[in-house]
């Protein structure tokens, strides 16, 4: 359940929030607007890792029952949204 963005869909998110940056009067750039582009980008890539440690942890927690869960299963969907949310909960976040 991997929540990867390919190389090009983070460029061209950090792009889209460059212009509505660019384009909010309320907003005045103090460095290089591409700086300010690849601070996005490596905003977004830390964001997908946290994630994606998310989705390893509840993963992992599935597996380490004591019986077999088939992966894909409604069981399984359920158990892997509880222990998400679980891990999602530890950090603060709140889940969708």
């Amino acid at each position: 359940m991997s929540n990867r963005l390919s190389r090009e869909k983070v460029n061209f998110l950090s792009k889209q929030i460059l212009n509505l940056l660019y384009n909010n009067e309320q907003v005045e750039f103090m460095d290089d607007p591409n700086e300010i582009r690849l601070t996005i980008v490596r905003a977004i890539e830390e964001e997908m890792r946290l994630y994606d440690s998310l989705d390893k942890k509840a993963v992992e927690k599935i597996q380490s029952q004591k019986k077999s869960i088939e992966e894909g299963s409604r069981e399984w969907e359920i158990l892997y949204r509880k222990y998400y949310n679980e891990e999602l909960a530890k950090l603060g976040k709140v889940s969708e």
